[in-house]
């Protein structure tokens, strides 16, 4: 595991009393401890419904991705009507418990997204959920509700989808939406607000806060547009930021190892990273149709414009008026497509200072950077993988393909030499760590699969549209 991370974030369990749950097989949040999507074991490189399945348990829709302490599988689930946590026996797949949301209304979401996108987080006390229908749940290992925090529902044309962290005794939740941002720290005992820090300037974000160690010190650093930005994990105050993303739509979770923090950013496809708006009195010549001055939702034309309103109306009053046109133009204006490495520590912008390298091919869209044994690896839309070097972002080889086509929200995960990445399409890659590609299975589930895969000792755990599975060395 990498130092920057992952020592700080077993520190912080063993100072919290919980050493005697260090020695429990764990997959603790999104992309496992910390966002690392690294594991111990040995899991099978040739899977699927007929070849080494060990279980598999239907379960309602969802794209949140297994979170797993001991004997527990922990996830949401939307089945149209009620969002719900549910608890499985790691062992055998079967529901422990299953416990309903209390939202009144469900957000909206895209169609390619879920009100139950979250991936719930656990200390290996409690459990701990997010929905942007209604806010942050705790639940003992029993299900038994231990606290409620109700939020107001994000706003952000395609849902939620920034997962909670618990690092301590402290529960993180990155809530970026069209105006009105902010990172939020409870205590996760009782829910009670710690801090929150207002995050003005940022739009709709849905990158998973990371967790690292810096000068003794807990720092949380959280991608959103235009920049990467780390705050004091006690207090919520801002220490250090570095530019190099896109002016909105940031999806990938920054990953920490080899004293670096590695950051990815690509823009919507129908919108490049960076944008130029044309003149507010030139839009509105042609568009403002009662001549008010203002731009409403049923004004604007078709197009990527309006359906991305939300981001120009930063008030939400349903209008963009100049001042909200010219501060957006200047957002998309500042943002960059790329994937890049920078050296925590600092106050202030340190990008020019604190920028180790930065590579504008291969970037992702939605998946997550991968750090695994000194190198970097990336897999963007249509099924095109890169490898740099971590120290100094070299192409090990760059823009390869995996064979498998399709859109990847997936993010890869690895064990053992070797990478897991699953497409949209249901097809699980895996590709062995080396100086080239090299593909060796390519897995079809026959179901999409939107949530990054889970790894525990020599289990792989793929949650996919309609299903759990768990894939192992299953005996003859």
């Amino acid at each position: 595991m990498h130092k920057l991370t992952f020592s700080f974030f077993l520190l912080l369990w063993v100072s919290s009393g919980e050493q005697s749950l260090l020695g429990e097989s764990r997959w603790p949040q999104f992309r496992g401890a910390n966002a690392q999507g690294v594991a111990e074991g040995r899991p099978p490189v040739e899977f699927g419904p007929a070849t080494n399945l060990l279980w598999q348990t239907a379960l309602p829709a969802g794209h949140s991705s297994p979170c797993i302490w001991g004997n527990r599988v922990f996830l949401t689930a939307f089945d149209g009507q009620k969002l719900e946590t549910i608890c499985l026996q790691r062992r055998s797949g079967k529901i422990l418990w299953r416990s309903t949301a209390p939202a009144e209304q469900i957000e909206k979401s895209h169609p390619t997204g879920s009100p139950a996108a979250s991936t719930p987080a656990t200390d290996g006390r409690n459990v701990y959920v997010y929905f942007g229908s209604f806010g942050l749940l705790g639940y003992d290992f029993k299900g038994k509700e231990i606290w409620r925090k109700p939020l107001p529902m994000p706003v952000t044309g395609y849902g939620s989808g920034s997962s909670p962290v618990v690092v301590g005794k402290r529960l993180l939740l990155n809530f970026d939406q069209d105006g009105g941002s902010f990172l939020l720290a409870v205590d996760a005992r009782s829910g009670k607000t710690l801090w929150k820090t207002d995050r003005p300037g940022f739009v709709r974000g849905f990158a998973t806060p990371l967790v690292i160690e810096q000068g003794g010190n807990g720092e949380v650093v959280v991608a959103g547009n235009n920049r990467v930005i780390a705050y004091d994990l006690k207090d919520g105050s801002e220490t250090w930021s570095a530019r190099g993303l896109p002016g909105y739509d940031v999806c990938p979770t920054p990953v920490g190892g080899d004293g670096l923090v590695f950051v990815a950013g690509l823009g919507n496809p129908a919108m490049p990273g960076s944008i130029t708006l044309p003149a507010f009195a030139e839009y509105s010549a042609t568009y403002d149709k009662n001549k008010d001055g203002k731009i409403t939702l049923d004004e604007m034309p078709s197009g990527p414009l309006k359906s991305n309103f939300g981001i120009l109306d930063s008030n939400r009053d349903g209008a963009v008026t100049a001042d909200e046109w010219e501060a957006a133009a200047r957002n998309f204006a500042r943002g960059e497509n790329s994937l890049f490495a920078v050296r925590p520590g600092g106050h202030g912008d340190v990008t020019d200072s604190h920028v180790v390298w930065k590579q504008k091919r291969g970037v992702p869209r939605i998946s997550s950077p991968l750090l695994y044994r000194g190198r970097i690896y990336v897999v963007k839309d249509g099924g095109i993988l890169s490898c740099f070097n971590a120290k100094d972002g070299a192409p090990v080889w760059q823009e390869e393909r995996l064979g498998a086509e399709g859109d990847y929200y997936a993010s890869p995960v690895a064990a053992n030499g070797k990478i897991y990445v699953a497409s949209k399409r249901g097809i699980v890659a895996v590709v062995e760590a080396g100086e080239t590609l090299n593909v060796i299975a390519r897995n079809n589930l026959g179901e999409e699969v939107m949530a990054t895969p889970a790894i525990v000792d020599d289990t792989l755990y793929v949650r996919t549209a309609n299903h759990l599975y768990a894939f192992g060395h299953a005996k003859r």
